[in-house]
């Protein structure tokens, strides 16, 4: 199937995600399913989909910078999917050209948006493409932010677990201590608690669950 179709395919996805407010991958994996077409979604259709979805934060923030005009949270909502389209082929996906990506655009500007659109979308897409090495960059930081901010939450939620893991062992540990006194043969006690330990009922083993502290929260 030619590309030109899967990038009208892929817009249909982007653009419904959008219109719904619903998470990109989420409405792709419901298509996947259960396709709302004829035919399947072309593979290139789900690798667009599925790139703008992982880059869509830097993608965004890009078209945001280089536009001198409407803020992308102000585009119309096919104006700014055929945007994000075409911005991860010219930043994320070195097999299309520049060029290519930039003219698919305006084809489908031109199709589905007002008459201003492409002139618009035409200058914003090629200062992206100028400023492409930079933007690949600042996705680069973004990236490993991420993965610092993910090992660290693994990282408190391991010692969280840890943490509760040593509580409920010391009170594992208090119990046997506490409990040993069933055990303690009576001439060791004095008489008078002698006397009353063995008419009356064993203490009762302290749970090693119980405890008024919280229990420690995952980060």
């Amino acid at each position: 199937m030619a590309r030109s179709t899967a990038r009208k395919r892929a817009l249909n996805t982007l653009y419904e995600a959008d219109e719904k407010g619903q998470e990109i991958l989420s409405l792709l994996a419901e298509r996947l399913l259960r396709p709302g077409a004829q035919t399947p979604l072309p593979d290139y259709a789900i690798d667009l989909v599925r790139g703008v979805a992982e880059h869509l934060h830097t993608i965004d923030n890009a078209l945001d910078d280089h536009s001198t005009g409407w803020k992308i949270n102000r585009m119309a909502v096919v104006d700014r999917n055929i945007l994000r389209i075409a911005a991860w082929e010219i930043v994320f996906n070195p097999d299309v050209p520049d060029r290519v990506a930039i003219d698919e655009a305006l084809s489908l500007a031109k199709t589905l948006s007002d008459s201003d659109a492409p002139a618009f979308i035409h200058g914003l897409l090629s200062a992206v493409s100028t400023d492409k090495e930079q933007i690949l960059i600042a996705d680069s930081k973004r990236a490993e932010s991420e993965q610092t901010d993910s090992e660290q939450t693994d990282s408190d939620s391991a010692e969280g677990v840890e943490s509760e893991s040593n509580h409920t062992l010391a009170q594992g540990r208090e119990t046997e201590k506490e409990t040993d006194i069933d055990s303690l043969p009576f001439p060791t006690l004095a008489p008078d608690v002698a006397a009353d330990s063995a008419t009356s009922a064993p203490l009762p083993k302290a749970s090693a669950e119980s405890s008024d502290d919280d229990t420690p929260c995952n980060a």
